[in-house]
């Protein structure tokens, strides 16, 4: 395929720059105004319906902006498109297109990164999180992304596994016993729109605490964010993080860590961990992660 033709030249010498663009990670079962969420709306109060979705379609620029819709982590990417340009289309955008890369070749679609440099926003579907990155990784497709996020005021959002492919290191399994055991957690390196961060999804609704626990013991210097369903957080600047939706955030934060066995212990044993720190937030509440600048690349 040819070059992009305009590409930023950018001294690698110099500090890396501070993301120009967004991005919208969403834990996954967003309301999408059609009752799916119906008893969450009788019990909380403060429930705003589609209040996710809503905000991503807010944060497009220009006129009649064009979303281009990512389902490469489903297995039914048809399907799962066609879902959310309805919902989309509910919600005023009438102009959208479907990146439909089911393999690394057409992660070089010429066509493809031509859609992709007229998009004002990119959605991510969920799926499997393993299926993002092997496709994607180190293709055309996705060094776009990167590179217009870098540069320019584009959102970028993604719900579930396509959330949790933002980050790096990135969670992409765990066993049935909750992750307590060492070797329950699988982790390998995610997209990178967000460094040293590991995000999971599904939260708290599937009890993912102890498992984001093993993953920021083994990497301290990480920060864990978890993202219960129908919650978000907005990112701007690469770190400067907002919450949005019905549910809590959890924040792991092992900097402070004074102990922990993981080293010493065989796989498949229970591992230790003390004054690891967590914060939980709710709607409005912001954050800024402690990672520095020059990570942004």
């Amino acid at each position: 395929m040819t070059k992009r033709k305009h590409v930023k030249k950018h001294d690698p010498q110099k500090e890396a720059p501070i993301p120009k663009g967004r991005l919208l990670a969403i834990g996954g079962s967003e309301d999408k105004g059609r009752a799916e969420l119906k008893e969450e709306q009788n019990k909380n109060i403060g429930f705003i319906t589609e209040e996710i979705l809503k905000h991503f379609v807010k944060e497009l620029r220009g006129e009649n902006p064009m979303v281009a819709i990512v389902p490469t982590a489903s297995t039914l990417p048809e399907e799962l498109a066609k879902e959310y340009k309805e919902v989309l289309r509910d919600l005023g955008v009438n102009n959208m297109e479907v990146i439909d890369v089911r393999s690394r070749a057409d992660a070089r679609s010429e066509e493809y990164c031509e859609i992709l440099e007229r998009a004002a926003g990119i959605l991510f579907t969920g799926g499997d999180q393993l299926r993002l990155t092997s496709i994607l990784g180190g293709t055309p497709v996705l060094e776009l992304m990167k590179e217009r996020y870098t540069y320019e005021d584009i959102i970028i959002a993604g719900t579930s596994a396509g959330a949790t492919a933002m980050s790096t290191p990135m969670i992409y399994e765990g066993e049935t016993q909750g992750g307590y055991i060492k070797g329950d957690v699988r982790i390998t390196t995610g997209l990178e729109f967000l460094k040293n961060v590991a995000i999971d999804t599904h939260f708290i609704a599937r009890g993912r605490i102890v498992r984001m626990s093993q993953a920021i013991c083994t990497n301290p210097g990480c920060i864990g964010i978890g993202l219960e369903e129908d919650t978000a957080i907005l990112v701007t600047e690469g770190k400067e993080m907002e919450v949005l939706g019905s549910g809590l955030v959890t924040i792991v934060d092992g900097m402070g860590i004074s102990h922990t066995n993981i080293y010493e212990i065989k796989t498949g044993e229970p591992f230790t961990v003390r004054d690891m720190k967590v914060h939980l937030l709710s709607r409005g509440e912001k954050y800024t992660l402690p990672i520095y600048d020059q990570l942004h690349i």
